[in-house]
C-alpha cells in the first residue's frame, strides 16, 4: 500500500509540473517562420533526460531543409553519442499563416503546430526507436510536446515533454543552429 501511495504522489507531482502554454507571454519581437529558419542546412545537438533528471541519451542532428511555397521538407540524420544512427524525414504543409501539419515514418496521424510571435508549439505521437539494455533496439509510443523559441535569427531552443500512456517520462531539450 505504502508503495501505491508513493506512486500516486509521484504521478500527481509529475503532472502538477510548470509547461509553457499558448497565453505565455513572447519574450521578444522576433518572428519564428520555420519555412525560413529551416530552410538549408541546419545542426542541433541535443539530450533526453527522465523525469528524475538523469541524462539517457545525448545526440547530433544535421537537417537539411526545403520549401517549395507549400511544404517543408526535413531530412534529420541523428548520430548518438553510443554511434547508432537514425534519419527522419518529415514533411509539413503550411495549413494557415501560422498553423501547420506534418507527417513522417512512424508518426501516428498527423503532427499539428502552431507559430505564435517567436514560439512554435508542435505535438504528435511516433514510436520511437529506444536501445534496450542488451542492445537491441525496441519502438516505444510517446507523445511529444515540442516547445520552440527563436533565441535569434540562427539559434532556436527546443525543449520536448515527452510523455508515455499519459504519464510525462522525461523531456528532449535541443539548440539548432543554422549553417552560416
Amino acid at each position: 500500500m505504502r508503495n501505491l501511495i508513493l506512486v500516486l504522489s509521484f504521478l500527481v507531482l509529475a503532472a502538477c509540473t510548470g509547461k509553457p502554454g499558448d497565453s505565455d507571454a513572447l519574450l521578444s519581437e522576433r518572428k519564428l517562420d520555420l519555412e525560413t529558419f529551416f530552410s538549408g542546412k541546419s545542426f542541433a545537438r541535443g539530450q533526453f533526460q527522465d523525469v528524475f533528471g538523469t541524462v539517457r541519451r545525448r545526440f547530433d542532428v544535421e537537417i537539411t531543409g526545403t520549401w517549395n511555397g507549400e511544404i517543408l521538407k526535413l531530412v534529420e540524420d541523428f548520430v548518438y553519442e553510443d554511434g547508432a544512427t537514425e534519419q527522419r524525414v518529415w514533411t509539413l504543409i503550411k495549413t494557415g499563416p501560422d498553423t501547420w501539419e506534418g507527417t513522417a515514418p512512424g508518426v501516428d496521424g498527423v503532427a499539428t503546430g502552431i507559430e505564435r510571435g517567436d514560439t512554435f508549439n508542435w505535438r504528435y505521437t511516433i514510436d520511437l526507436p529506444v536501445p534496450s539494455a542488451d542492445g537491441t533496439v525496441e519502438t516505444v509510443k510517446v507523445t511529444f510536446d515540442d516547445w520552440m523559441w527563436l533565441l535569434s535569427d540562427d539559434r532556436l531552443l527546443n525543449r520536448a515533454y515527452v510523455k508515455r500512456f499519459g504519464v510525462d517520462i522525461g523531456d528532449v531539450i535541443i539548440i539548432f543552429e543554422k549553417d552560416a
